[in-house]
């Protein structure tokens, strides 16, 4: 682990916080960091969501440290790229619930990250871009897949060919983030949103969230069936007992993430 990259769990939710000033860039370090921590979150059966935020009050995230780049050396190149799609593929693949907090600028690698989260909350004052194409350079944590998939081709295009930069307002007029905040309250939005995932069963979130993803490279009649397997699949699950019944006895279900 390093301290560019912090975490607490706090109940069922972890808080993961982007520490790397002054902009709380991405490098080698936190990187890995991050891929680590979403696998030892996987195995901690206890957590059921994360928030992913910036320290501070300006970055959520300003994306690669360009100097890793100023060389020109394609052999590095490589290995960043490596690093950036494995830690937000990880990501993107967290078992449970993920929310990006944008307390501020979220840029190139910063906003690819914001885009791995399931969910996105975004302060008012936010600004939001993938502007790697104006120093020569293009997405390659997963920017120009999933800015698509998101809000579509047209806004994607604006955003990565033309270099045009979002405020909060837009970015939730097009269906880049879900929300927006007062500044200084994305965190605590976030973590309201988190705690919502606990009162489902975890076993169901992560059926249900892989479900959703797999309709990006499916096709839906696939989708349809995989869909009724794993329905069927849950009441191989305590969770699905329980919930069930829970219900009918009218009281609050217990789930054991099992």
């Amino acid at each position: 682990m390093t301290d560019k990259l912090r975490s607490e769990i706090r109940g069922h939710t972890a808080l993961v916080t982007i520490d790397n000033p002054p902009a709380n860039t991405w490098d080698a370090d936190n990187l890995s960091a991050l891929e680590e921590l979403i696998a030892s979150l996987n195995a901690n059966r206890e957590v059921y969501s994360l928030v992913m935020t910036g320290q501070g009050e300006k970055f959520f995230s300003a994306g690669a440290d360009l100097n890793l780049f100023a060389d020109g050396d394609k052999s590095n190149a490589s290995e960043m790229a490596e690093r950036f799609g494995r830690a937000f593929e990880t990501l993107a693949q967290f078992r449970g619930v993920s929310v990006a907090a944008i307390n501020g600028y979220a840029m190139g690698g910063g906003l690819e990250c914001a885009l791995a989260c399931d969910v996105r909350i975004a302060e008012a004052q936010a600004q939001m871009a993938l502007p790697e194409a104006s120093v020569g350079l293009l997405p390659c944590g997963g920017g120009t897949q999933n800015l698509a998939w998101t809000v579509g081709e047209g806004w994607a295009k604006r955003m990565i060919l033309m270099g045009e930069r979002l405020d909060a307002e837009t970015a939730a007029r097009i269906g880049l983030i879900e929300e927006v905040v007062e500044q200084g309250t994305a965190v605590e939005k976030a973590l309201a949103l988190a705690d919502q995932v606990g009162n489902q069963s975890p076993s169901s979130v992560a059926a249900c969230k892989g479900l959703i993803q797999a309709a990006r490279s499916g096709n839906m009649a696939d989708a349809y069936r995989i869909e009724r397997r794993s329905f069927v699949g849950l009441f191989d699950t305590a969770d699905q007992a329980e919930g069930v019944n829970a219900f009918l006895e009218k009281r609050k279900p217990d789930w054991k993430n099992a």
